[in-house]
C-alpha cells in the first residue's frame, strides 16, 4: 500500500511537471500543487477513457499530460493569465 502511494506521488509529480512544461511561461506552483495537478489529470483522463471504451486497463501518460495541461491552463486563467503569459504579479 505504501509503495503504491509513493508510486502515485512520483507519477503525479512527473505528469504535473510535464504539463507545466507544455505551457510557455512561468507558473508559480509548489511541488505539492504540481503533484496534485498530475494526479488529478491522470484520474480524469482514466475516467474519460473508461467512459468512452468501458475498459479499465489504463490509458497511458500522454492523455494524462494533456488533461493535466488543461488543468494548468485553467488555473492560469483563473489567476488572470493567458495562454502564453501567466498572471501579472502584484
Amino acid at each position: 500500500m505504501i509503495g503504491y502511494l509513493v508510486a502515485l506521488a512520483i507519477t503525479g509529480l512527473l505528469v504535473g511537471a510535464l504539463a507545466r512544461l507544455a505551457l510557455p511561461g512561468r507558473d508559480p506552483m509548489s511541488l505539492l500543487q504540481t503533484m496534485a495537478v498530475g494526479i488529478a489529470g491522470s484520474f480524469i483522463a482514466g475516467l474519460l477513457y473508461y467512459a468512452i471504451t468501458n475498459n479499465r486497463n489504463g490509458i497511458g501518460i500522454l492523455p494524462a499530460v494533456l488533461v493535466s495541461t488543461g488543468i494548468v491552463y485553467a488555473i492560469r486563467r483563473s489567476r488572470g493569465g493567458t495562454l502564453t503569459e501567466p498572471a501579472p504579479r502584484d
